[in-house]
């Protein structure tokens, strides 16, 4: 597909787009082997592409959109580095180039997370109030129906953040603990655990399970895959209100 060149050169990582037009002004970029003007527009796929004499086709080809579904185990840090040494995130996909996190999971809290190098998809995603994010929830002893009310109407935490009503379902609780459904549309720091933790009962473990309609099924801890074209269309789709 043809894009105006001082896109693809900044999406080579050469130059900013208003440093990418200058270059075409002085003259130093060609399109198979003709000097480019303003407005021109190529196709890397087809196209010799060159600033400076350098052909950045290759380095294109490396900043392609990559979008990649994990499924994090606990011990392993939503970051791209941590001067700690922990475990990333990003250690479990190779060969997709420099690839970040869309949001945050605990580095105690299991299952689904994006990791991506297109920075419009992550903020349309991690700042978005329609996408669904679904867990499966774990408490130290049992919440009382009037505390899962509370919960579920919304509640003020400790650190002042007010949540929005959240929809939980009860799974089936164990003697000691309680298994819980809990669908978020906001993503505050540790949620979930500060929000159980105001009404008296710490999460013992925690596991996202769904972002919008992308489940863990089929794919088992540590592993990843590519989204499909229709499931990155559907995120891209839903925007913050």
């Amino acid at each position: 597909m043809q894009e105006r060149l001082q896109k693809l050169i900044a999406q080579a990582g050469i130059a900013s787009r208003r440093a990418a037009e200058e270059l075409i002004t002085a003259g130093v970029v060609t399109v198979n082997g003709k000097v480019a003007e303003l407005g021109t527009k190529a196709d890397p796929e087809t196209d010799h592409i060159k600033v400076n004499g350098k052909l950045i086709n290759a380095k294109l080809k490396a900043k392609e959109p990559a979008y990649i579904l994990v499924n994090k185990p606990k011990g392993y840090l939503s970051s791209v580095s941590d001067p700690q040494g922990r475990k990333l995130v990003t250690d479990l996909v190779k060969g997709y180039g420099k690839l970040h996190p869309v949001g945050r999971l605990d580095f105690n809290t299991e299952g689904l997370i994006i990791l991506t190098n297109d920075g419009d998809f992550t903020n349309a995603v991690a700042g978005s109030k329609t996408i669904p994010k679904v867990y499966q929830v774990k408490t130290k002893g049992m919440p009382t129906e009037v505390a899962i009310r509370k919960l579920r109407r919304g509640l003020k935490l400790e650190d002042g953040f007010k949540t929005a009503p959240a929809d939980i379902k009860i799974l089936k609780p164990t003697d000691k603990n309680g298994w819980y459904e809990v669908t978020l549309y906001e993503g505050h720091n540790q949620q979930i655990r500060k929000m159980f933790d105001a009404v008296g009962h710490s999460v013992v473990k925690l596991k996202r399970i769904a972002i919008g309609t992308i489940t863990d099924i089929g794919l088992p801890v540590g592993k990843s895959r590519k989204l499909s074209l229709d499931e990155v269309k559907a995120l891209k789709g839903s925007r913050a209100t």
